[in-house]
C-alpha cells in the first residue's frame, strides 16, 4: 500500500495494519457499550509477526546518541506554487510528509507493519467489517486544539469527496464514518474481502483540521501554511523558491516509540533549482547539505573537487530492499495511434539501453523487466501452476506469448548497431497497418503518419531520450522530444494531454488497493489518477480485485505475478532502469545510526554532531 502523502515524492511506502492489544479495553470503555472490544497490542503485520514487543521504546534504526539542532538544507527540482497536496491543481511544495500525521507509522526494517501514532489502539470487527479506531488524548494540532474524532470523519469525508482521484480509489469500499464514544472513530467496509482496507485508512488518511479548512477553501491551491499535526511546521516561505520547517516545540509525539530519537534537525529548508547543474554547484559550495546522487555521470566523475578531497565531503553507497515499481517511457493508449498493443511492441525497439548504459550511465545500471521490480512480485520466466489457474479463463483474451514465453525485452550489442532491432519493428507496423512512404511511416487505411511527442520535466531526460528519438526517427516516425516547466508537465499529466511521458510506477511491499489507481478502468478516466497509460481492461480490473482480496502473502505473490504479466504483454510502457542502492553524499558534520533501515535511507534518524560541524567551519575558514 503506496502512501498518498510519500507518493507525492516517490520515495517512501507507507501500510496500515490490524492492532490488537490486551490493556485496549481500557480505551475502549465507551466503545465496548457499542460491542467493538477486542484485544489489542501494540503492533501488528499483515504477514508476520511484528518485530518489535509492546513495551518497544524506539526503533532499532533510531538512536539515543541523537542530539536536537541545527539546520538540513535540501535541495529541490523545478519549483511550487502550492502547499495544498491534497487536490490535482498545482505545483506541490515539499515538506508535507514532515508537516501531517497518519492514525499509525510503518516501521523502515520490517516487512508490512505498523504501530500506532495518532491512534493510540483500534478494534477490528469480528466480520471484517468495521474498524473502530481509538484516538490518543495527548494528539494536538500545532496551534494545541486536540485532533478529535470529528477530524478524523472530516479528513475522511473531504478526502473522498474533493480529494486527489487517488482518495475515492483507496476509500471505494469503505461506506461511513461515525464518531463512537469520546475517542472512537468507526469506519464501516462494503467489501469485507478487501483485507487492507483498515491499512489504507491508517496510513494514507493524513489529518486535517476540521477548524482550519472551515475557514478556508480545502478544494483550491494555495500558498497558506496547513495546519498540520506531525513534527514539522511551515516557517518562511518563498513562493518557487525555498520553504523553511522549522520543528515543533513540545511537540505532543516526540516520545512516542515510533519518533523517539527522530526529526532531531531544529530546521529542514528545501531550496529549489531549476538547473540541476546549479543544484550540484550549490552543494559543492556548501550551500546544500545532503544530495541524493541520481545522475551516473556525476557519481563517476564530479566528485573531484576540492572538499571531497579534503574529506569535508563524504560519498556513500548503501544497498536497500525497496520494492522499485518501474520507470519508462509511458505510452498513452487514448490516443488512437497508441492503441494498437503491436504499434507499442514496435515503438520499443527503438530503446537501445546497451547503448545508453554504457555511453551514458558509465554501465551502473539494470533494466527493469517487471512493474514490481526489485520484490518479491516481479514476475520471471513462464507462469507458474497458480498463475495459470488465474490466467487460463482469459485464455482466448491474452496473447499466446505469454502462456508460452518469457516476457524480454530487445537488446543490442551497444554499438549503437539497431539495424536488426528496426527490422523486427517494421514487421509489427505492418501488420499493425503501416508502411514507409517517402521515409516516414504512414497508416495506409488514413494516409496519416505516425507522430509522437515526449514530455518531461527532468532535464535529465532530454539527454536520455536523444537516442531514442533517433532510432523513432529511423523508424519513419515524426518524434520530437519537449520538456516542460513543473506546472506545464502537471498540467499536460493531469489532463492526459500527452502521447509519451516520461515517468515512474511505485510500488510497495505489500501491493494492494493502489493498484486501481495506476491500472483502473474507472481511474483511466479520472483526470489527475495515476493511470496515465489510459488502461481500460475488465481482465485487469479483476487482475485488481484478486490482489486486493489476497487471503494470504502467498497467494498475493502469485496474483501480483499475474497482473505483472498481462501488464508486461500489454506494452504499455517501455522500461527504463534503475539501481538497488542508494548513492548519495554529504557534508561532514552529519552522525546517524549504526543500523540502517532497509526500506529508506533513514535521514529523519540523522543529526549534526557539533564537534563535527565545529571541525568543518574550521576546515572550509582555514581553505
Amino acid at each position: 500500500m503506496i502512501s498518498f502523502l510519500s507518493s507525492i515524492f516517490y520515495k517512501k511506502k507507507n501500510f496500515l495494519f490490524f492492532l490488537f492489544c490486551l490493556l485496549g479495553c481500557l480505551f475502549l470503555k465507551d466503545a465496548r457499550k457499542e460491542g467493538f472490544c477486542a484485544p489489542l497490542s501494540q503492533g501488528f503485520s499483515i504477514h508476520k509477526s511484528p518485530k518489535y514487543p509492546s513495551n518497544f521504546t524506539h526503533f532499532d534504526y533510531t538512536s539515543p546518541n541523537a542530539q536536537k539542532g541545527g539546520t538540513l538544507r535540501l535541495a529541490v527540482p523545478g519549483t511550487f506554487d502550492s502547499l495544498n497536496p491534497f487536490i490535482i491543481t498545482g505545483v506541490v511544495g515539499a515538506g508535507n510528509n514532515f508537516v501531517f500525521a497518519t492514525l499509525m507509522k510503518q516501521s523502515q526494517d520490517e516487512l508490512s507493519t505498523v504501530y500506532p501514532y495518532v491512534a493510540e489502539s483500534y478494534d477490528l470487527s469480528p466480520d471484517g467489517r468495521s474498524i473502530t479506531f481509538i484516538l490518543s488524548k495527548d494528539a494536538c494540532f500545532h496551534d494545541l486544539t486536540p485532533i478529535t474524532p470529528e477530524d478524523i470523519i472530516f479528513s475522511f469525508n473531504i478526502l473522498k469527496e474533493k480529494g486527489n482521484p487517488i482518495f475515492r480509489n483507496l476509500f471505494e469500499d469503505i461506506l461511513k464514518a461515525e464518531k463512537v464514544g469520546q475517542q472512537g472513530v468507526k469506519f464501516t467496509f462494503s467489501n469485507k474481502q478487501n483485507r487492507e482496507l483498515p491499512l489504507v485508512l491508517g496510513t494514507n488518511l493524513p489529518i486535517l483540521s476540521k477548524a482550519f479548512y472551515t475557514l478556508h477553501d480545502f478544494s483550491k491551491p494555495s500558498l497558506l501554511p496547513p495546519l498540520g499535526a506531525g513534527p514539522y511546521q511551515y516557517g518562511s516561505i518563498e513562493p518557487g523558491r525555498s520553504i523553511i520547517l522549522n520543528r515543533v516545540p513540545n511537540w505532543w509525539g516526540e516520545n512516542l516509540p515510533v519518533n523517539k530519537y527522530m526529526y532531531n534537525f531544529n530546521s529542514i529548508k528545501f531550496d529549489y533549482f531549476r538547473d540541476p547543474n546549479v543544484a550540484f554547484e550549490a552543494f559543492k559550495l556548501g550551500e546544500i547539505d545532503f544530495r541524493q546522487e541520481n545522475t551516473a555521470k556525476l557519481w563517476a566523475t564530479a566528485y573531484t573537487f576540492p572538499a571531497f578531497q579534503k574529506g569535508l565531503v563524504i560519498k556513500r553507497e548503501i544497498s536497500h530492499e525497496i520494492p522499485l515499481g518501474i520507470t519508462g517511457f509511458i505510452l498513452n493508449t487514448r490516443k488512437k495511434e497508441l492503441q494498437d498493443p503491436r504499434v507499442r511492441e514496435a515503438i520499443g525497439y527503438a530503446l537501445d539501453f546497451e547503448w545508453i548504459n554504457k555511453n551514458l550511465f558509465h554501465s551502473s545500471y539494470t533494466r527493469h523487466k517487471s512493474y514490481f521490480s526489485n520484490s518479491p512480485f516481479a514476475s520471471s520466466g513462464l507462469p507458474s501452476k497458480e498463475e495459470l489457474k488465474i490466467l487460463e479463463p482469459f485464455k482466448d483474451k491474452l496473447p499466446p506469448r505469454l502462456f508460452k514465453e518469457p516476457f524480454t525485452l530487445p537488446t543490442t550489442d551497444g554499438s549503437g548497431n539497431v539495424r536488426e532491432n528496426l527490422k523486427k519493428a517494421h514487421l509489427l507496423f505492418k501488420q499493425a497497418g503501416y508502411e514507409i512512404k517517402s521515409g516516414k511511416l504512414i497508416h495506409l487505411a488514413t494516409g496519416k503518419p505516425l507522430k509522437l511527442e515526449i514530455i518531461s520535466d527532468v532535464p535529465a531526460m532530454e539527454k536520455i531520450s536523444l537516442n531514442f528519438i533517433k532510432n523513432l526517427r529511423a523508424m519513419g516516425i515524426e518524434a520530437k522530444f519537449r520538456l516542460l516547466d513543473s506546472s506545464q508537465y502537471t498540467e499536460r499529466t493531469n489532463t492526459f494531454d500527452f502521447d509519451i511521458l516520461t515517468g515512474i510506477i511505485p510500488q510497495s511491499n505489500n501491493p494492494g488497493n493502489e493498484q486501481l489507481n495506476y491500472w483502473g478502468s474507472k481511474a483511466s478516466q479520472e483526470p489527475g489518477s495515476s493511470n496515465y497509460f489510459g488502461i481500460s481492461d475488465p481482465i485487469v480490473d479483476h487482475l485488481i480485485d484478486l490482489v486486493i482480496s489476497a487471503e494470504n502473502y502467498e497467494e498475493l505473490i502469485e496474483r501480483v505475478h499475474a497482473l505483472d504479466r498481462v501488464l508486461l504483454w500489454g506494452f504499455y510502457l517501455i522500461p527504463h532502469w534503475s539501481l538497488k542502492e542508494f548513492r548519495y553524499a554529504y557534508w561532514n558534520k552529519f552522525k546517524y545510526p549504526s543500523v540502517s533501515p532497509l526500506y529508506d535511507i533513514g535521514i529523519e534518524s540523522w543529526w549534526i554532531d557539533p564537534i563535527l560541524e565545529e571541525k568543518l567551519k574550521q576546515a572550509l575558514k582555514d581553505s
